[in-house]
């Protein structure tokens, strides 16, 4: 097997680097930033290509890793340079191959995708942590990728086309999301005299804690707090210390699935006044 990839950003690197320190050969990369690629290729150990056309004759595999909106701007670009019997692959979450790959069958090519549950942050670093990753695969070929990725470690889900936007906002919600509910906790520490500084350290072991039990425990044992107690005093002060109603909207939405949650938890307890209170806020 030899991988090419064509773009030579994070996942580019990263993916890249973590494949060829676990024995997996790559032909290298091609970029229209010819010093991206040739870093890249510098940092994996191998080749830079000037053209896509002489990438995909080295490669028995291409990856193309450039932004989403891209892809298929990118697979249009070389459909016609000899890719039959070639595995063309993309890293997005939210795009299924097919949507990505559009009419690959005609080409004799097979498409797939081969997202990794992790973020991506650092070109030179991140590879070190990806075999902590959990990989979502869809399209042809999984389950040679499958086998691939558990021979290095990696948990692996094989999933449907169908399914992979709304897999994708499950990733969102416990990584993108999670950030807003931090800017918005650091925001109303600093409403009470905290620094930004001061407010992450006084938030860190309370947010850690919290997170490690879900991921231990699930989330309806490691719900805490006052809408799990049913303190309905409680979250109608907590609405009224907002000052936008955004910030209220927020509160509420995230309170409302909080509820079902705690409902799951304590389905012997009337949770019907809160309810109301957070509808009609």
């Amino acid at each position: 097997m030899n991988i090419g990839f064509i773009g030579a950003g994070k996942v580019g690197f990263s993916l890249g680097k973590y494949l060829s320190v676990n024995g997996i050969g790559l032909s290298g990369y091609y970029s229209r930033n010819l010093r991206s690629a040739e870093e890249a290729a510098e940092f994996t150990g191998s080749k830079t290509f000037s053209t896509p056309g002489e990438l995909i004759r080295e490669s028995t595999v291409i990856f193309i890793t450039v932004p989403d909106g891209a892809i298929t701007d990118v697979f249009n670009n070389i459909r016609e340079l000899g890719i039959s019997g070639k595995l063309i692959c993309h890293c997005s979450g939210a795009l299924s191959a097919g949507e990505a790959f559009t009419d690959i069958a005609s080409t004799g090519a097979y498409g797939l995708s081969v997202h990794p549950l992790f973020p991506v942050s650092s070109k030179y670093e991140s590879y070190k942590e990806l075999r902590n990753a959990f990989f979502c695969l869809e399209g042809d070929r999984a389950d040679e990728w499958r086998d691939i990725l558990t021979s290095l470690g990696n948990p692996v889900r094989i999933i449907d086309g169908s399914v992979k936007v709304r897999y994708h906002a499950a990733c969102a919600i416990s990584s993108n999301l999670v950030c807003a509910l931090a800017a918005e906790s650091v925001s109303l520490l600093k409403e009470c005299g905290f620094t930004a500084d001061e407010a992450l350290q006084a938030l860190r072991p309370l947010a850690m804690s919290n997170m490690s039990k879900v991921f231990e425990a699930g989330p309806v044992s490691a719900l805490t707090g006052p809408v799990e107690r049913n303190d309905v005093s409680t979250v109608s002060k907590h609405l009224k210390c907002f000052g936008t109603d955004e910030e209220r909207e927020l509160y509420t939405a995230v309170s409302r699935k909080l509820t079902e949650v705690a409902s799951e938890k304590h389905p012997e307890t009337d949770y019907s006044e809160l309810r109301k209170l957070l509808s009609d806020n």
